[in-house]
């Protein structure tokens, strides 16, 4: 049995990972794909690796670069350079400009296919329930509905489902999953900036640093 996971080489997915890995042990070959689709903060991708190889998964990065310079004419920071990362809480109208296109329905497609050649028994992904105000493509009803697209879309070729197990929980609620599986956040990253270290101030590190305090949890990030 094998199944499929996307993990960023951020706290959710990388929790996600370890989570799954505890809850589905009759799983014995892990898939986890991460996406290069040309971010600033790609040094997540290197985290990514570093779990995939401590979990014993076979890890594959694929690149959505081409595709990245076509979404980066949305204004969206994460692809487009020119444009400064926000500063402040996801709260906030200006973080709105972190959101990239359709950026979940690419990766999870992709997962699927995968998913379905491997004769995956399910792909997971970690969107929680903090994504929900800024990311329309980290709601359940998203999860929902799109699985229920990749259902029929590969009807009688994968019996699988998506699964975003976190959907519904927060990011302080996953620290406290991810710190009870002993997950070394030390080797993770957040940071949009992506810099030598956590600037401390853009909207990810706000909500990671508040996680951390709010789970009660040392926090072993180094921040600017």
């Amino acid at each position: 049995m094998n199944a499929v996971v996307i993990i960023s080489g951020g706290m959710d997915s990388v929790t996600l990972a370890y989570y799954l890995k505890y809850e589905h042990d009759e799983i014995e070959d892990w898939t986890y794909l991460s996406f290069d689709y040309g971010q600033r903060h790609h040094k997540e991708l290197q985290y990514a690796a570093f779990h995939a190889n401590k979990l014993g998964a076979n890890h594959y990065t694929i690149s959505l670069k081409p595709v990245a310079m076509l979404l980066a004419r949305s204004g969206s920071v994460l692809v487009d350079y020119s444009v400064p990362v926000p500063e402040g809480h996801y709260a906030e109208e200006s973080m709105k400009s972190t959101v990239v296109p359709n950026r979940n329905s690419i990766m999870l497609s992709i997962a699927v296919g995968v998913a379905v050649a491997q004769e995956a028994e399910f792909v997971a992904a970690g969107m929680h329930a903090g994504d929900h105000f800024i990311y329309p493509d980290c709601r359940p009803e998203f999860v929902e509905a799109f699985n229920t697209a990749e259902q029929l879309g590969n009807q009688g070729f994968w019996p699988g489902r998506i699964i975003a197990p976190f959907v519904e929980i927060t990011k302080t609620d996953i620290v406290r999953i991810g710190t009870g599986l002993n997950v070394p956040y030390e080797h993770t990253w957040s940071c949009y900036k992506g810099e030598a270290v956590h600037c401390g101030k853009c909207g990810t590190c706000v909500e990671r640093k508040e996680a951390f305090e709010q789970a009660g949890v040392k926090d072993p990030t180094t921040y600017e």
